[in-house]
């Protein structure tokens, strides 16, 4: 199983327009130490370090197919910039502009792509994700949407993958579990969530051979956030922000909850300070693992 990397920011990216802050500043000029660190983790830093917004890329090395992880609004950039072909599917783990807008590009370019998404009725917006992504993209004949069950593995590209419940209120909201059958690899994705997530959900996640966790701001931003921070460690340390993002120290405790071999935190935000805004746990776009 080969995982690009291709979007992994939040809902504005980093760099984020109209910013300065030193965090987007060092991402247009990442300056010699970085480069040379992001060099070493097959990143090309030439023009800079981009998060762009999340989507991840997951190769079937035995079937030759692909599979995409959230449509982007950055897809047209992240396929025209990372080393990958269009995917043979998608999956869409929750109806947030940022995971979903991108199947728009679905247009021209595919005759088509079957999107595959939970079959779940969300109380707050009266129909599942799938049923969301039926609605909102009705005019695409290029779309096909294949409603699945969570906690029910299916085959799609040649991989069975498990739609995973977390927590990301108000609305419903999935991790993944995707496994290659032949090789027995397993790549987890949390999905956008907070720190507690149901024990069959972490069950389901635990054990991966690569976790990509959803982290996205340092501790301390939770002292303004209107609810603060929830999920305490031992030390006080909040594991989450607010209600439904995890933090980097959140991020950081669920992979090791979960007994990943490998890590990398996602979807994080340009608010982190630069000085930690670049450790190398936490992703970039274009890294890739062989699994």
């Amino acid at each position: 199983m080969e995982v690009t990397l291709l979007g992994t920011g939040d809902t504005t990216g980093t760099p984020t327009v109209d910013c300065d802050c030193e965090t987007c500043e060092r991402a247009h000029d990442p300056g010699p130490e970085l480069r040379e660190r992001l060099r070493e983790r097959g990143v090309d830093p030439s023009e800079g370090v981009e998060r762009s917004r999340f989507s991840v890329y997951v190769r079937n090395e035995e079937t030759g197919e692909s599979l995409l992880v959230d449509a982007s609004p950055d897809f047209r950039h992240q396929f025209l910039t990372q080393d990958v072909g269009l995917p043979d599917a998608a999956i869409v783990t929750h109806v947030h502009f940022d995971h979903l807008d991108g199947l728009g590009n679905a247009y021209r370019l595919f005759d088509d792509l079957p999107v595959y998404a939970a079959d779940e009725t969300d109380p707050v917006t009266g129909e599942s994700v799938a049923e969301g992504i039926r609605s909102r993209y009705d005019y695409l004949d290029t779309v096909s949407v294949h409603p699945q069950t969570p906690h029910e593995p299916f085959t799609v590209a040649g991989l069975e993958v498990t739609l995973v419940p977390v927590e990301h209120p108000p609305l419903l909201c999935y991790g993944l579990r995707i496994e290659e059958p032949e090789s027995g690899a397993v790549l987890s994705i949390s999905g956008d969530t907070c720190y507690e997530i149901p024990d069959r959900s972490k069950a389901a996640l635990s054990g991966a051979d690569l976790a990509l966790v959803e982290g996205i701001v340092h501790e301390e931003a939770c002292e303004f956030h209107p609810k603060g921070g929830a999920h305490h460690d031992e030390d006080g340390v909040p594991r989450t922000f607010g209600t439904k993002h995890m933090t980097l120290p959140g991020a950081r405790d669920f992979a090791d909850d979960i007994d990943a071999e490998s890590y990398r935190i996602v979807h994080t935000a340009h608010y982190v300070p630069a000085d930690r805004a670049f450790a190398d746990d936490i992703a970039v776009d274009g890294e890739c693992f062989s699994l």
